[in-house]
């Protein structure tokens, strides 16, 4: 596959001036259809006739006139992972783990459609009114035991639609344990809800049945360059401008310190390694605490600061400080949240 596109061996600044439409990539002859055959064979072993079908377009999503997924265009060649890794820093599906994770989701979504599942009393009752708007952005409560934890930012919490999708996620996936992992929480019954259910359509036939492609790569027109100044831009979070206090209790303004390594220099030598963690222990995008890094660093230059002391502690105190801001990012009213699925 990787020898069949001429672009593959473009340089990125080349690259960026195609459409998407030029790329031509397709599910078929990827690794992409060796995942969407496993999502079918969990579909068959739990006793469902649906089965999504799937197309590249420009993000991951499943719309409500098709049983099918779209799946992005990055993750149909290795060269374009290689892109997304260096736009965007996490790659949304990038490995077999993470890509069925997000198809479970999506055939959630599927599975609401094909049965129209968000007319049920119970449905409405447990995950509320599909027909709820989706808001410009939501504040999560990471310790909220009424949803489950699947995708990243505590999704489900985001949409009555999403919080099914994600409860449809969690109970499908193989070896998942999800009695055991939420004995107690308020959400068991909305996945015992979902067990019932499923043995309940496995016997009627889906009202969605017609495979369309909704927006697909063969007719999207907008540059690599532009798709990315736009998917950027939605990673932006307001934060403040300045954290002189807090990097004030790391780092040291000392005269008698001006020997030491520039604090500034410390950051960007462990920032991969921090933003990992972050990103990690948070669920927030590497992308987006990116922004947040450049901010400290430009401000410990203008403050003059210095690393002081073990390094080891330093970056572990860094780490703290990344971290908290974070967590208070997550719940503030300006925080602008997006929804790619």
């Amino acid at each position: 596959m990787p020898g069949r596109f001429a672009w593959a061996a473009l340089p990125d600044e080349d690259l960026l001036q195609l459409r998407l439409k030029d790329l031509q990539v397709t599910v078929e002859g990827t690794w992409l259809e060796g995942c969407l055959a496993d999502l079918h064979d969990e579909l068959d072993q739990r006793g469902l006739r649906v089965r999504p079908h799937a197309w590249i377009s420009d993000e991951w999503f499943s719309p409500d006139n098709t049983p099918g997924i779209a799946i992005p265009f990055y993750l149909a060649h290795p060269r374009l992972i290689r892109l997304e890794r260096r736009k965007i820093i996490d790659v949304e599906g990038g490995t077999v783990p993470e890509c069925m994770r997000i198809l479970r989701h999506e055939a959630g979504h599927v599975l609401q459609h094909s049965y129209q599942l968000q007319r049920r009393g119970r449905w409405r009752e447990l995950f509320g009114r599909s027909s709820t708007r989706y808001p410009s952005y939501y504040r999560p409560n990471p310790a909220s035991k009424h949803y489950v934890q699947h995708i990243r930012l505590w999704y489900a919490q985001s949409h009555p639609d999403e919080d099914f999708a994600e409860t449809f996620a969690v109970w499908l996936r193989p070896r998942s344990n999800w009695r055991k992992r939420y004995d107690g929480w308020p959400v068991l019954r909305k996945l015992q809800y979902v067990d019932e259910l499923m043995i309940e359509i496995a016997t009627e036939k889906p009202v969605l049945t017609r495979r369309l492609q909704v927006d697909p790569l063969s007719r999207l027109t907008t540059t690599l360059a532009e798709h990315y100044r736009k998917k950027q831009a939605r990673y932006a979070v307001d934060s403040p401008t300045t954290y002189d206090r807090d990097l004030h209790r790391i780092f040291s303004d000392d005269p008698r310190h001006r020997h030491s390594p520039a604090a500034s220099t410390f950051i960007l030598k462990n920032r991969a390694k921090v933003r990992h963690l972050v990103s990690r222990w948070t669920g927030e995008y590497q992308l987006t605490l990116d922004a947040v890094i450049d901010a400290m660093i430009v401000r410990c230059r203008e403050l003059g600061l210095r690393a002081v002391g073990p390094e080891r502690q330093l970056r572990m105190d860094f780490t703290v400080l990344l971290t908290a801001k974070t967590v208070h990012s997550l719940y503030s009213p300006s925080r602008r949240q997006w929804f790619a699925l």
